[in-house]
């Protein structure tokens, strides 16, 4: 099922109509979406002339350096391995301090580490879509974000469609069939277990993928 993009933007504008700046959550598994429909809505919008942009979760991996000597670095993507107090730092940051430039990090997939200050929030922006795997996790420290968005959109794809989606991912990264496979199912998809399970009810969900 392909998004609604009028129906969504309307609802987030909707939310926005009272407000001076408001942040979005858009959640799903691993493979789910988030950043294409992250990045269809922002234009949709009408982009960072409209005051839209987007805040990835994935900006707040722990470095390797933090997983190894955690003995997480098998476990990278795992709800485990964020630094949420950063992310929730953050969030109240873009919250609290609209009229300040807030710097925020992004994931370089090419480099698999996070790239510091690489994006900034200025006070233009009025609709900030947060899109990750766990920002409805409803589990600590994770809980303690659910409060700082005003409207949250799920993406539910069947766990088929995932296991399709992810080990095209890694085929697309130089890995064959069969460690493409291995990789989606030692961690993937029991991510996207995780977040099917243990996220709290969004206010809109999308489904198909």
């Amino acid at each position: 099922m392909t998004p609604d993009l009028d129906a969504l933007a309307d609802a987030i504008r909707a939310k926005h109509a009272d407000k001076g700046r408001i942040l979005v959550a858009i959640v799903g598994a691993p493979a789910s979406g988030k950043s294409t429909l992250s990045d269809r809505l922002y234009h949709h919008l009408g982009g960072d002339k409209a005051g839209a942009a987007v805040v990835p979760m994935d900006g707040f991996h722990f470095d390797n350096a933090v997983l190894e000597e955690r003995d997480l670095l098998e476990r990278k993507g795992a709800p485990e391995t964020f630094d949420v107090g950063g992310l929730k730092r953050t969030l109240n940051a873009l919250r609290e301090t609209p009229s300040e430039d807030i710097c925020v990090p992004l994931f370089d997939r090419s480099l698999e580490i996070s790239r510091g200050s690489a994006r900034v929030i200025t006070p233009n922006h009025a609709i900030i879509l947060v899109e990750g795997n766990y920002l409805l996790l409803d589990q600590t420290p994770w809980n303690q974000l659910h409060t700082l968005f005003d409207l949250s959109i799920y993406l539910d794809v069947p766990q088929e469609k995932l296991r399709l989606r992810l080990m095209e991912r890694w085929r697309s990264f130089g890995f064959d069939d069969e460690v493409a496979r291995t990789k989606a199912e030692r961690n993937d998809l029991p991510n996207a277990v995780t977040v099917a399970r243990l996220s709290k009810l969004a206010d809109i969900v999308v489904t198909g993928g």
